[in-house]
């Protein structure tokens, strides 16, 4: 499972016209969710990215995570992390989930974010989305689970 999480001033995510997803500063966290991926790898990554501190304290040092300041969370599925590009021109995407595995682990990892009592808001799983971003810093962290020990 991949994250890539973007530190955002505001976020939101349309579909179409409708806006389906909102917040204010946080972070934006795309997921996406590889062929063999547990729900010990979404709690993982639910836990990591709550407690990893990359938000300034009054010096400007990275010392506060998002539960630190209350942040809030956009979180987006997206399988295009787990793109293939060693051969040729057009990305291969063999190494994601299948779209009814991956939609149930991403919302496992919706529960597991919440669970921490932050504000989360959320795309829709397999639709075309549009997402804003006002980027804070910036600051772009990509995460995997595989790589947690």
């Amino acid at each position: 499972m991949k994250a890539l999480l973007q530190r955002v001033t505001r976020a939101s995510v349309s579909i179409g016209n409708e806006e389906v997803g909102k917040i204010g500063q946080g972070l934006v966290v795309f997921l996406g969710v590889a062929s063999g991926d547990t729900e010990k790898d979404a709690q993982y990554l639910a836990q990591k990215i709550v407690n990893l501190r990359i938000f300034a304290d009054e010096e400007g040092k990275f010392n506060l995570s998002a539960l630190d300041i209350n942040a809030e969370l956009l979180l987006v599925s997206q399988f295009t992390l787990l793109a293939d590009t060693k051969k040729g021109r057009r990305p291969s995407f063999t190494e994601a989930a299948a779209p009814v595995q991956a939609e149930e682990l991403f919302d496992y990892f919706v529960e597991q974010t919440r669970a921490t009592g932050l504000k989360v808001a959320t795309g829709r799983f397999q639709a075309y989305m549009q997402v804003e971003i006002h980027n804070d810093g910036p600051v772009t962290i990509m995460l995997d689970s595989s790589e947690k020990f």
